[in-house]
């Protein structure tokens, strides 16, 4: 089975030191491909660093996560758009966090929306970040429907009514990581009935591992894991779930077709 993690922050410190054995245990997995969402200028050049050493598993992004929108946004921004002539494969991370802090909503906004024009530019994907922020971010889609917009909702946690709100705005996927395997998590009834060809899945890694993970760092090696749930819940085999979510990553992000799992190590 070939799996891939569409959103995984591998070049995050929580991996300095260990970070071929890391890379070494996701290949064993399965995982053979990481989709990198960007934070920001202070990472950033950690993250094309990595990407550099591995450019047949590792797919860069280019974005400005909310969390990092404040009242000098704009020049944060400018940052980001300097690196526009390196290889990247989606613009994100993105979206609205009104869980972090409401103080910057409408940056937040305008941010998504440069975010959104830049995806439209470029005929790149949007990486979506959504925490306590539904309804201000479909209001954003809702103004850039005519942008023809496509993307992934990361780490979703939203109802199906959402799902089929986002269907109706644009090309969307929903990334499903390790939240699922909690009890409890509203999510797995939901995933009930979104069908496989719309599901992708992730890491964020070293955040939120999947049990029996959970307290320590989370890595694409887990990928697995969360594929098992998906397939329980969904009511099929992991190798399903492992064929069709792999095929969603491909087209989405445009990512060059699978011809096998690689064992090497950095």
């Amino acid at each position: 089975m070939i799996f891939i993690d569409t959103h995984a922050h591998l070049y995050d410190e929580a991996f300095d030191g260990d970070i071929g054995d890391v890379i070494g245990n996701a290949v064993a997995a399965g995982v053979t491909r990481m989709v990198f969402p960007d934070i920001d200028s202070s990472s950033r050049e950690r993250m094309f660093s990595l990407a550099a050493t591995r450019p047949d598993m590792f797919f860069p992004s280019l974005g400005l996560h909310p969390t990092s929108v404040n009242a000098g946004w704009e020049e944060e921004f400018e940052k980001m758009l300097g690196f526009r002539d390196r290889k990247i494969w989606a613009i994100g991370e993105t979206g609205m966090d009104c869980w972090w802090s409401k103080e910057f909503v409408e940056e937040q906004k305008a941010c998504l929306r440069r975010h959104a024009e830049l995806a439209h530019e470029t005929g790149l994907p949007l990486i979506i970040h959504s925490r306590e922020a539904t309804a201000p971010i479909i209001e954003v889609l809702e103004s850039c429907r005519h942008l023809n917009l496509k993307g992934v909702f990361h780490a979703f946690s939203g109802s199906i009514e959402t799902f089929r709100i986002l269907q109706r705005l644009g090309d969307w996927y929903v990334g499903i990581g390790g939240v699922l395997t909690y009890k409890n998590a509203s999510i797995a009834s939901t995933l009930k009935e979104i069908p496989l060809d719309r599901i992708l899945l992730e890491t964020d890694s070293p955040y939120l591992p999947p049990v029996p993970y959970r307290g320590t760092r989370n890595e694409s090696s887990h990928i697995p894991v969360i594929a098992a749930k998906v397939a329980e819940i969904k009511g099929t085999g992991i190798e399903e779930v492992a064929e069709r979510t792999t095929g969603n990553a491909v087209r989405l992000f445009g990512l060059p077709e699978p011809c096998g799992q690689r064992r090497e190590t950095l």
